[in-house]
């Protein structure tokens, strides 16, 4: 599989099956998920891996908490803003429809939609589970450097022929996590990641991307096409657009 096929390939795979996940493949792909960029080789990633006895015993602790309605643990980072501006405010919300549709679950069904995030603690069936923690003390240019290495991850799992589901979700029940793991406690835990093979019984939307247009600017051809606008003479329009620059 090249990188682009493994690219457009990656996605949230929210259903998998049993069949483990060799503990060499795991190791392989984590070695060279190491040589991903860092500013000044921090290197600021810290993984948990959790399969087999582990595993199960996170997913029956997070499965209880679940059961009794214990609250969230308080979040020691913001998830999202709480006011979302456009476009973001838009994409959340067509990813939300996209989602929720394909399951059949309506807006107001709160219950149906609490039911279905719940499968997060289950890791959705998965096998295997990482779990990303970062110093505390750092700052968000390491938090970007965590999301880089995160991404090599999910790629060099799709080259392997597995399938991942990045989870946030999971800091909402990080004291769960940390009985089973034992972090330092400097270590804040930013997310983690359900590995495996996917179902492929369970269906999937697969989620849109905004036009290249819309989040890509090619500078050399913006100074082309405002030359050719200089040369032809400004219209009414471009003395709009160029008042709102």
């Amino acid at each position: 599989m090249d990188v682009y096929e493994a690219v457009t390939s990656r996605r949230a795979v929210r259903g998998f099956t049993s069949q483990p996940v060799p503990m060499e493949v795991l190791e392989r792909v984590l070695a060279a998920a190491a040589w991903s960029p860092s500013g000044s080789n921090l290197q600021p990633w810290n993984s948990y891996i959790l399969t087999g006895a582990p595993l199960a015993e996170l997913k029956k602790l997070a499965g209880e908490r679940v059961a009794a309605g214990d609250p969230w643990d308080e979040r020691e980072y913001e998830m999202y803003p709480s006011a979302l501006k456009s476009p973001y405010s838009e994409r959340r919300a067509a990813f939300g429809r996209e989602r929720y549709g394909e399951l059949g679950i309506s807006r107001e069904d709160m219950e149906a939609r609490q039911r279905a995030a719940a499968a997060n603690w289950d890791c959705f069936g998965a096998p295997a589970a990482l779990f990303c923690y970062i110093d505390r003390d750092l700052g968000p240019p390491q938090w970007a450097d965590v999301g880089m290495y995160l991404q090599t991850v999910m790629l060099l799992l799709r080259a392997e022929g597995l399938h991942s589901c990045l989870q946030m979700a999971w800091s909402v029940y990080r004291k769960t996590v940390a009985e089973v793991v034992s972090p330092p406690d400097e270590l804040i835990l930013f997310c983690g990641m359900s590995i495996g093979f996917e179902d492929v019984t369970v269906g999937y939307a697969r989620t849109g991307r905004a036009p290249l247009d819309e989040t890509v600017t090619f500078v050399e051809r913006r100074a082309a096409d405002e030359g050719r606008r200089r040369i032809s003479g400004p219209s009414v329009a471009d003395y709009v657009t160029d008042s709102h620059e």
